[in-house]
């Protein structure tokens, strides 16, 4: 039996919760935010979580959006008092939190709670389990379908992946699943090609101009054969925008530029021309430097730590920061950044030279509830 885990700054009502709760289930208490976050670290998961809300240190909220990013499996509730109903509402609202209930609550009206968030919790672990095995049998089946048609193209993407992954390592990415895939399935729409044209390109072969075309078209295929499988939307979003401009000099509007391109789009347009350069025994070196030459079409950064990667004779220097650092707590109004603010994808949130504003820092700490934050930052 997996424990519940009740978090209060009153030791006496923890141990009230022990003794009604016991027998029906394996009751785990933490004294306050701070000790249930220590708990959940070597814990693999508490299915239900109930939190006090107004607690000194850590606030139950606080608590309770740390503990769903630790868990997000987790089943979150709050047991609390009516001065505090608006506060609990709020956070019920958010999606955050399953339910609230109010002090002193019965026993068997505890129970009840409990018990319902337990269920609640094997339903989505089953779902969760049915979606991950339609997933991957997915993929599996993608994958298999590349391979019959073509040998040849299931090797180079599983190159590509390869080389996927150790970028993503080095640009220290999450999400790594989403990004190898996203190097796998890029290819999946070459299915659609026909033969003639597509010994053309394996060659390096000239195309005509509606090959070309047809050529161009890879990608936009593959994402359309792929977005409706579940979870898989992102991926399909990256693959559609692979051959997106990074500075967007293409003759097509589209607001889809720079940093709003996805990072795996960035990272795999990357990679895709430069393996259609080794595959034309270009050496590497001379891969990056035709690369590098193309300007506009990459994102300079990503291209700088991919020949990082990639190319033994290419010596990475790192730029020097300049400036004093600090955390992004510290960030105030006034101050000149020496130094770009990233977001953990490593999306440009604010651009080195820039005056720190009022606005700016709620970009910033949108970011760093969300998706996390860099650090440290420089200012002048």
């Amino acid at each position: 039996m997996q424990p519940i885990l009740f978090v209060d700054d009153d030791a006496n009502i923890l141990e009230a919760y022990q003794r009604s709760l016991r027998r029906k289930f394996d009751i785990n208490v933490a004294l306050g935010g701070e000790v249930a976050l220590d708990m959940m670290a070597l814990n693999d998961t508490y299915p239900v979580i109930i939190s006090d809300l107004s607690m000194p240190g850590m606030s139950g909220i606080e608590f309770l959006n740390r503990a769903k990013e630790i868990s997000p499996e987790s089943i979150l509730m709050v047991l609390t008092g009516n001065a505090q109903v608006d506060i609990a509402v709020e956070a019920l609202n958010t999606g955050c939190i399953y339910k609230f209930l109010l002090k002193p609550c019965l026993p068997d009206a505890l129970a009840e709670s409990v018990q319902a968030g337990l269920d609640r919790y094997k339903i989505s672990m089953a779902e969760k389990d049915v979606l991950e095995k339609t997933l991957q049998g997915s993929v599996r089946m993608l994958m298999e379908v590349m391979a019959l048609f073509n040998p040849e193209l299931f090797g180079r993407a599983q190159s590509l992946r390869a080389r996927m992954r150790t970028l993503a390592e080095k640009l220290k990415l999450r999400d790594m699943w989403q990004l190898e895939l996203v190097a796998l399935l890029s290819q999946i729409g070459v299915v659609a090609m026909p033969q003639n044209v597509l010994r053309k390109i394996q060659s390096c072969a000239p195309l005509t101009e509606e090959e070309k075309r047809d050529a161009e078209r890879i990608p936009e295929i593959s994402s359309n054969l792929i977005v409706k499988i579940p979870r898989l939307e992102p991926v399909a979003e990256a693959i559609k925008y692979v051959g997106k401009n990074y500075t967007g000099t293409e003759k097509l509007v589209d607001p889809v530029i720079g940093e709003k391109i996805p990072i795996g789009s960035r990272m795999l347009r990357i990679l895709l021309d430069l393996a259609s350069l080794e595959s034309n025994h270009v050496a590497i070196t001379s891969a990056f430097i035709m690369l590098k030459r193309n300007e506009g079409a990459y994102d300079p950064r990503i291209l700088e730590v991919a020949q990082s990667c990639f190319d033994p004779r290419y010596k990475y220097a790192k730029p020097v920061q300049t400036g004093r650092p600090i955390s992004v707590k510290e960030l105030r109004c006034g101050q000149v950044l020496t130094s770009d603010v990233l977001a953990k994808s490593g999306m440009v949130l604010i651009s080195t030279g820039q005056v720190i504003t009022e606005k700016l820092l709620e970009h910033v700490d949108v970011f760093t509830g969300v998706n996390g934050v860099q650090e440290p930052v420089y200012i002048k």
